[in-house]
């Protein structure tokens, strides 16, 4: 039984937001699929994009009204940031002057509060409502009338309404469907950057590339290596996701269930585990967010050295030859377009 609490549609009351405009800034992944669905619900939205945006035409095209950044949040009763978390410290000092008392501050990522990047005005709400998906999927899942599983935190509650909007707002777009989890800013931050460091992002990339190495160094060919530690990983999160680990051992051969429960361990092993909580700490102690800011100021150098390194693995050049033979790379081809479809907000959005 979870600790949090978790609210649906039953308990979000529609009309605490029927009222309001709200702005949503940025018009990306998940901007575009908040301001969308909000609309579909009757709500009054207005998109701020800076003049220049090459996001605007496509929110235009979408029925969407649009305006600048600052025009977005002088009428807005509520002011949803959805720019990158890298540009709203500049987005936000834009709109800042325009933001009363009584208005809301809402965010899907903690980062920028919870680090000192943004100190909101006094007798402003402030609030997150984070769908955990990419907003492709919060779009699709809406007007396949679904829901996406999402995350609610309130940081500071002026009015004594905040959560009772913030839900009306993720009823709004398709979240209390699924189900939204109450959490804190502090929560949601720490535990995300985690997440996507030492495991989602950070930590199985990298054991996929050294699963890769090991077994390539050994004599096999990178064929069979990227079939045994890329291409089934897509297999094996399918059934985690569906059905938690149990799902995942029920589904695999005796074999492979004994190999895993033996020799998983020995990979992450206690060293790992150690390694793990000083990359927790990192992100608690605020080292990984002031390295990341100093990294941007700085020009991204670090960043762009090593993205370059990874798209000259090795293992991209044989899965992409690999892909490319099978019927499913084919159709795979076909789904990243139209998810491409869903447009990107450009950085300074």
């Amino acid at each position: 039984m979870t600790d949090n609490q978790i609210y649906y549609d039953d308990d979000a009351a529609y009309e605490n937001i029927e009222e309001k405009t709200v702005a949503v800034l940025g018009y990306g992944s998940q901007g575009h699929a908040h301001a969308l669905n909000l609309a579909d619900s009757a709500i009054d939205v207005v998109v701020g994009l800076r003049e220049e945006s090459s996001s605007r035409d496509a929110a235009q095209e979408d029925g969407l009204r649009v305006a600048t950044p600052t025009e977005a949040a002088k009428e807005a009763d509520i002011v949803s940031m959805l720019v990158p978390d890298t540009v709203q410290p500049d987005v936000f000092a834009a709109i800042e002057p325009h933001l009363e008392a009584g208005n809301t501050l809402q965010f899907a990522h903690g980062f920028n509060v919870h680090y000192g990047q943004i100190e909101p005005p006094e007798g402003v709400d402030v609030t997150m409502i984070a769908p955990k998906s990419p907003g492709h999927l919060v779009r699709r899942n809406f007007e396949a009338g679904e829901g996406t599983p999402g995350l609610l935190a309130i940081y500071r509650d002026e009015s004594g309404e905040a959560k009772d909007e913030a839900l009306a707002y993720a009823q709004a777009i398709g979240c209390t469907r699924a189900g939204v989890v109450e959490t804190t800013f502090r929560e949601e931050t720490e535990t995300d950057l985690f997440g996507e460091q030492a495991v989602l992002c950070g930590g199985v990339t990298e054991l996929i590339k050294a699963g890769y190495e090991t077994l390539v160094d050994a004599g096999y060919s990178p064929e069979m290596a990227y079939f045994e530690c890329m291409n089934e990983m897509k297999l094996i999160v399918d059934l985690l996701y569906e059905g938690g680990l149990g799902e995942m051992w029920d589904s695999v051969s005796d074999t492979a269930e004994y190999g895993g429960l033996t020799r998983g361990e020995v990979v992450v092993d206690d060293h790992a585990r150690e390694q793990m909580e000083t990359v927790l700490e990192q992100v608690q102690n605020g080292e990984f967010a002031r390295e990341w800011i100093n990294e941007n100021q700085a020009g991204r150098p670090a960043y762009k050295q090593r993205r370059g390194a990874e798209q000259a693995h090795d293992i991209e050049a044989v899965g992409e030859e690999l892909r490319g033979l099978f019927a499913w790379g084919e159709a795979a081809g076909e789904e990243s377009e139209d998810e491409a479809a869903a447009p990107e907000a450009p950085a300074n959005d």
